[in-house]
């Protein structure tokens, strides 16, 4: 995966990109065919993809497959649908909205829990990439120094591994103040936050690319404490493509479409490893509102949680997937509620689709590990831009 190398296809037209994006079939649920060109003249089959935010790097290798036509090399017509935060992709899933939906992991078990009938499919992202940042002279280097503090988070399921990771360190989650911030950095900026919540690859950047008023430089990492959750016990599995357990058990039009749509996004994930810099105008031709410097580093970050992924992109660690339920057995809010009690049923995953889409894909000369695997050197400037 040198990143000089351009195994897949290159792009044109990028110009083009933000008016075919978004173009797909309007009928839903997977169901039913529609006339496209799929190099074969053949009919594609439509599938609705539920993100889980709004367009950004982080998913880069879903908007490659569709902009490069990897979706329709496969066959599919497939309607790319973000989220603001007013939709719940679990939720759409679980409602037949949509036929995959991208969500983390413990979000999705306590959906679960609930009654959704999901299964995880495929496991993009190998490692978590969430982060507590702190100033330099805090104190703050570890989750042991959470006691009596102003902790941040922004809600939504995401603070999970927080109390997680507190859990595993016997601290009582009613000992911090938990402050709901914005998904921005300017509650910590501002001082009403001592320990903010950041994702390596979104609100990290946002303050490496924010001026010191000090200095009247860019903030610099040594500015910064940073704890990062993938080091702690708390560390839980995010991006992941979920599917309809009873569509997977009895509809076989559908195992076929699941396959098929995995191979396509392996394709775009590889390519995104590859050319990061093109993927990353993919993604701003879609609709991101990242400056240039700031959709880069999430692409060049967003590849290094996923790759190297030694069993091959998607395959589900079963360690780490119990390492995740564990997390979420043991977490307790400051509430005193909990993400789920008991273990999850056997369907919450399988490795049977991903698997069989690798072992498809084999022979064609597609880094499927990411063995090749090299993180490009990213400069942010002011503001992302």
């Amino acid at each position: 995966m040198n990143h000089s190398r351009r195994r897949l296809a290159t792009i044109g037209g990028l110009a083009l990109a933000a008016s075919l994006v978004f173009t797909a079939c309007s009928a839903g649920g997977g169901s039913g065919e529609t006339d496209g060109a799929d190099g074969g003249g053949g009919d594609l089959t439509p599938v609705k993809l539920q993100l889980q935010w709004l367009p950004q790097g982080q998913f880069a290798g879903y908007f490659a497959a569709q902009e490069l036509g990897y979706f329709e090399e496969e066959g599919l017509d497939v309607e790319i649908i973000p989220s603001g935060g007013d939709i719940v992709p679990q939720d759409a899933l679980a409602n037949g909205d949509v036929d995959y939906a991208i969500a983390w992991v413990p979000k999705v078990l306590g959906s679960i829990e609930q009654g959704a009938n999901l299964t995880e499919i495929a496991q993009i992202f190998q490692r978590s990439g969430t982060l507590q940042v702190s100033w330099a002279d805090s104190g703050i280097t570890s989750v042991a120094d959470f006691e009596g503090k102003k902790i941040g988070s922004w809600g939504f399921g995401n603070e999970w591994e927080i109390f997680a990771a507190m859990a595993d360190e016997g601290l009582d989650s009613t000992t911090v103040q938990i402050i709901t911030q914005d998904f921005n950095m300017n509650a910590f900026l501002q001082g009403d936050i001592d320990a903010a919540q950041a994702m390596t690859y979104n609100e990290y950047a946002q303050l490496l690319e924010t001026v010191n008023p000090d200095t009247g430089e860019l903030y610099q990492p040594e500015d910064f404490n940073v704890i990062n959750y993938e080091d702690t016990e708390g560390a839980m599995l995010q991006d992941a493509i979920w599917a309809d357990t009873e569509r997977l058990e009895n509809d076989e039009e559908y195992q076929d479409t699941t396959v098929a749509f995995l191979k396509a996004v392996i394709k775009g994930w590889i390519y995104a490893a590859e050319n990061p810099e093109e993927a990353s105008e993919i993604t701003i031709a879609a609709g991101s509102g990242w400056g240039p410097s700031h959709e880069l580093w999430m692409v060049n970050e967003t590849n290094k949680l996923i790759w190297p992924a030694p069993d091959g992109i998607g395959v589900i660690d079963e360690a780490a997937f119990q390492k995740t339920v564990d997390g979420a057995l043991a977490a307790v809010n400051e509430t005193g509620a909990r993400l789920i009690t008991e273990e999850p049923p056997a369907t919450a995953w399988t490795n049977e689709y991903i698997q069989r889409a690798l072992d498809e894909l084999e022979g064609e000369d597609l880094d499927l590990t990411g063995e090749g695997f090299e993180p490009i050197e990213v400069e942010l400037q002011e503001g992302g831009n």
